[in-house]
């Protein structure tokens, strides 16, 4: 979607002078001079443009355009990207395959990113309270909505950096000339304790959604969910510098923190609320537009058709589209595994959204996907609205949702929990309610079809993980869920298992039976038609008129061993880029980087 804002020459001349990490070149003319720090904050608009400048390192390929929202969160029981094989570790399938070096520029340039947005909200964290705007008159409350923003945007950057890479140095005030720059790696708990605390004191200063013009920027809603997810993570378990995956043992206090933000959110339903169609929140990022109850409550905006500001969402992923003349070009780099496609009820409407079984030909007709190249499919280029045929633009201006509403009810439903049972109320709400009215919303409105949650708190807990694997496939959640259950490694050994089983025995007694070997399908109007069930076993005589795909004939070993093929324990984390090792004597390796 188009951006709302931009940041301007003045601001961003503040941060390239100052930061620690080099600039994007966000503009196509050269700044002949630039404001000083004092000058730009001395305005109310100066300020708004510094604090825009610390926005952008969100969107762009470094940032959530790609690498944060493509390459990272995969490979999982859900999803792989880039099948077949491996790149010695130097590229996206290093990443995919827990098999990394320091030296991938696919792992660096995020974490350049990430730090020099860290550095751009820590000067506005820092020059904005000193502003007299701050202290009082007509432009208070726009000074003080742009200081939340702006702890907020630092509260995500140093989040993204702490799950993916664990301990990391954290500084907490701008860079100056001549400081030392070799600054160790801080404890994650600490860090979270300080975003948490950060967070609360944003929620006081930045406004609700309704209070301000549909844009991008944070409202509150965003502070609190990010407050309530933070707080998840840090009672959640996590890999430490020693290698031991552990959980702190005062975790128990931050389920009260997710409960109680969650629940204040639930409370707000004229600010967000689930959209009544699971297909209406993705199809409005397709079609560039908000969505209809603006469940999406925290989301990256994207534009500019450029890698430094733009994404690359339904280009490099969705499903793939091979030259077409009306829908242009993607990549379809993005898979799910079949025991994901099968995960899904036959009524569950989100199937259908989050997985796309087709290609694109050249001839503008989809094409069936056999079951191993099922496509991820919120962000798909022929959803685009309007259109955009030419073959070599990668960049859709889709932007990318970081928490919904959706998230919310789960994350209280998990809190509310693990702190009471699935059925006791907190301020009037059970986690069961919570949690039904997410999966009443795929079987829309069937109650019968999505049936009743367990009344046990293990077997909840249970099925509610699983609704979260339904839920939220394809937006970069599962993979740092399973970590922070501690099921990362038992989950893809389970999904590798179910898949060698299926492999395994192709009779037609098989008790695979009912996961046909091969599915057929016609195409009307250039759109595909599956015409047996996906649940039936398949027939011994093809179905007249229409074309056969292999469905689980097609899985094979050397697909299956493909999935996450590097994982173990020690590699949930990404390796300290190698440049950031060199340049700082007082960094060290990450577990199983050596």
């Amino acid at each position: 979607m188009k951006r709302i804002f931009r940041p301007t020459i003045a601001a961003l001349g503040i941060v390239c002078l100052t930061g620690v990490m080099s600039c994007k070149d966000f503009l196509e003319i050269e700044p002949n001079s630039f404001d000083t720090t004092e000058q730009v904050f001395s305005t109310v608009s100066g300020a708004t443009s510094a604090v825009m400048g610390a926005y952008d390192p969100m969107s762009g390929d470094a940032g959530y355009g790609n690498r944060l929202s493509s390459f990272f969160p995969f490979d999982s029981d859900e999803m792989q990207s880039s099948q077949g094989g491996n790149d010695a570790g130097t590229g996206r399938r290093g990443i995919a395959r827990y098999s990394s070096v320091a030296t991938n520029a696919e792992v660096q340039n995020p974490w350049n990113t990430l730090y020099q947005g860290v550095e751009r909200a820590n000067i506005c964290i820092k020059n904005i309270p000193q502003m007299a705007q701050f202290q009082g008159g007509a432009d208070m409350a726009a000074v003080k909505r742009l200081y939340g923003e702006a702890l907020t945007l630092r509260a995500q950057y140093y989040f993204e950096l702490i799950r993916n890479w664990g301990d990391v140095p954290a500084q907490f005030e701008p860079s100056v000339t001549g400081q030392d720059f070799n600054i160790p790696r801080e404890n994650r708990y600490k860090i979270y304790d300080r975003l948490l605390a950060d967070l609360d004191e944003a929620a006081k200063v930045v406004p609700w959604r309704t209070a301000v013009t549909a844009d991008e920027r944070i409202t509150k809603g965003a502070v609190k969910a990010l407050r309530a997810r933070i707080a998840l993570y840090r009672a959640g378990y996590s890999l430490s510098q020693s290698g031991v995956v552990e959980r702190a043992p005062d975790y128990r206090q931050f389920y009260d923190t997710v409960r109680v933000e969650c629940q204040e959110l639930m409370a707000q339903r004229a600010q967000h609320n689930l959209n009544s169609s699971y297909e209406e929140t993705f199809r409005s990022i397709n079609e560039l537009r908000r969505d209809a109850n603006r469940e999406i409550i925290f989301e990256v905006g994207m534009g500019g058709a450029s890698a430094a500001s733009d994404s690359k969402l339904g280009y490099y992923n969705g499903p793939r589209i091979n030259a077409s003349p009306k829908y242009g070009a993607s990549s379809g780099a993005i898979t799910a595994l079949p025991t994901y496609f099968y995960a899904f009820d036959s009524l569950d409407v989100r199937r259908d959204v989050t997985l796309a079984p087709y290609t694109i030909e050249s001839n503008d007709a989809q094409k069936a996907t056999n079951l191993l190249t099922i496509y991820d499919g919120k962000f798909r280029r022929d959803w685009r609205s309007p259109l955009v045929s030419g073959a070599s633009v990668q960049s859709l201006g889709y932007n990318w949702p970081l928490i919904r509403f959706a998230d919310v009810l789960l994350m209280f439903a998990e809190a509310q929990n693990e702190l009471a049972g699935p059925t006791a109320t907190f301020k009037g709400v059970s986690a069961t309610q919570a949690l039904m009215e997410v999966r009443l919303r795929a079987f829309r409105g069937n109650a019968t079809a999505a049936g009743k949650a367990p009344a046990d708190q293990a077997t909840f807990f249970t099925f509610l993980q699983n609704e979260r694997f339904l839920e939220f496939g394809g937006e970069g959640i599962r993979k740092y869920d399973l970590i922070r259950w501690n099921l990362l490694g038992p989950k893809l050994d389970e999904a590798k298992k179910t898949l060698r089983a299926w492999l395994a025995d192709k009779t037609p007694a098989s008790p695979y039976a009912n996961i046909p070997l091969t599915m057929y399908y016609t195409v009307t109007n250039g759109q595909i038609k599956f015409v047996r069930s996906f649940y039936r076993p398949a027939p011994t005589t093809a179905p007249a008129g229409a074309t056969a795909v292999a469905w689980r004939s097609a899985i094979t070993e050397a697909r299956v061993a493909d999935i996450a093929s590097g994982y173990v324990t020690t590699r949930q984390l990404l390796p300290i880029p190698a440049t950031s090792l060199n340049t700082n004597n007082r960094l060290v390796q990450n577990p199983g980087y050596n």
